[in-house]
């Protein structure tokens, strides 16, 4: 959607409601724009229902952050070995993928808190059943890779919902998006620290019981928000038919299609390559203590990025986020060159400041620019072009760096972040977009 220019003789009212008749004109009767991001207001952010959607959000992402370690150990304990890992873990992703769409347009039919709250709860249930298997024996490989299944299906339900669900507890969006991305970036740097202890000085089964205990938690926050929530779907229309409505939409949006049309080559060529080489080249030159070190200098600068973008109000939030994302082409360049442990910890630190600065400034510009009835599909979109891409990324950096060699591949997808980064802004409409600021009702539609 494209951002509304203003006459210079109009006041600050008329400009107001200028802008919500134009973003107001893409919805269906009876429901209302996202309503845009305030200024800072700490009062406004830490609201009821935005702490206890914190909450939830915050334990969820510390379990998922531990479940890799717990599956992994589990897994190879049991005497599976890393293929049993890569078919656990891989199906939850396939899972996820594969499903992500639907969730959007149920999110829409449903209320996205409602479907979140049913996800949770399978979730629990799931996860519970792995660490009773673990707790008591040796469960079957097919039924840890069944349940990982089941778990990325209730994910795929669960996460569009996220979205339109925080313009939904919060007046302030980008501060919303900021908080929630520094928790992520601390959960991502102490949950598999803490999955570690725990495996070490209990079981994985032990780790898988707190992993579902967190589901339970994010759960019972989710049902206790007093949000107003109405399904934003047409009555009568089926999933395909909102599925088709959703990309007549989505192709509608220059800017929205054009940056993940351009994220969707990034995270082949660059994310994908790089998360799966750049690990793997540190270790071979400097040992698995300093991949360590690089990994939590990563996570605080997400942290740093995050609470950065927190403050920060760009008038052009995709250029300004474009220029910080080219920060993450330290990432694979690091490790390609061969720098010492101290160097690459601190490239992968500003490489985390600009990859949490890009995702908020994202987040948060689809959340203020689409209309509430097309948020969930708008965002399940987006997710599943990222995850098939860095899926394939991954798949494919293995065999590139046998033949072309890792430093040469990892050099390779320095060069194209940077040429992504450069053609974001070169799109008139990804340029041009301006931020929405008008201030709106502090009681959101959903």
């Amino acid at each position: 959607m494209s951002s509304v220019e203003e006459a210079p003789a109009a006041t600050p009212t008329e400009r107001r409601a200028d802008r919500s008749a134009d973003r107001s004109k893409d919805l269906p009767p009876g429901t209302s724009p996202v309503p845009p991001s305030r200024g800072p207001s700490p009062s406004r952010l830490w609201s009821r229902d935005f702490r206890l959607f914190f909450t939830a959000r915050t334990v969820a992402m510390l379990g998922d952050a531990m479940l890799p370690v717990a599956l992994s150990v589990g897994i190879l304990d049991a005497g599976y070995g890393p293929s049993g890992v890569g078919y656990a873990l891989g199906s939850w992703t396939a899972a996820l993928a594969l499903c992500m769409l639907f969730g959007g347009a149920l999110a829409d039919r449903l209320t996205p808190r409602r479907l979140m709250v049913w996800a949770d709860g399978v979730r629990l249930v799931v996860q519970s059943v792995v660490a009773l298997g673990f707790l008591l024996g040796t469960p079957s490989l097919w039924q840890i890779i069944a349940a990982q299944v089941v778990s990325g299906v209730a994910t795929a339900m669960f996460q569009p919902g996220v979205a339109s669900m925080v313009p939904a507890v919060s007046t302030d969006v980008q501060r919303a998006n900021g908080s929630l991305r520094v928790a992520e970036a601390l959960a991502a740097l102490f949950g598999p620290a803490l999955a570690g202890a725990m495996v070490a000085a209990l079981s994985p089964g032990a780790v898988f019981a707190v992993y579902a205990a967190t589901y339970g938690i994010s759960g019972w926050c989710l049902l206790a928000l007093r949000v107003k929530l109405v399904p934003q779907a047409a009555e009568g229309g089926s999933l395909l038919r909102q599925l088709a409505d959703g990309w007549r939409e989505f192709r509608a949006r220059t800017w929205l299609w054009g940056v993940i049309s351009l994220y969707t080559v990034y995270g082949f060529t660059v994310a994908g390559v790089s998360l799966a080489l750049g690990g793997v080249m540190i270790i071979e030159e400097h040992g698995a203590t300093a991949y360590g070190a690089a990994m939590a200098a990563f996570g605080g600068g997400c942290a740093v990025g995050g609470a950065i973008a927190m403050k920060a109000r760009p008038q052009r939030p995709l250029l300004a986020g474009a220029a910080a994302l080219t920060l993450f082409t330290v990432y694979p360049l690091a490790p390609a060159l061969g720098l010492p442990p101290w160097a690459v910890a601190a490239g992968w630190a500003a490489a985390g400041v600009g990859c949490a600065f890009w995702g908020v400034i994202w987040a948060t510009t689809v959340q203020t620019q689409v209309p509430t009835a097309l948020l969930n599909r708008m965002y399940a979109y987006d997710v599943t072009g990222s995850l098939a891409a860095m899926a394939l990324g991954r798949t494919f950096a293995g065999p590139l760096a046998e033949r072309l060699g890792g430093q040469h591949v990892l050099i390779g997808a320095t060069v194209l972040a940077l040429g992504c980064c450069v053609a974001l802004p070169a799109v008139p409409a990804i340029r041009g977009l301006r931020a929405v600021t008008a201030a709106a009702d502090p009681s959101p539609a959903a």
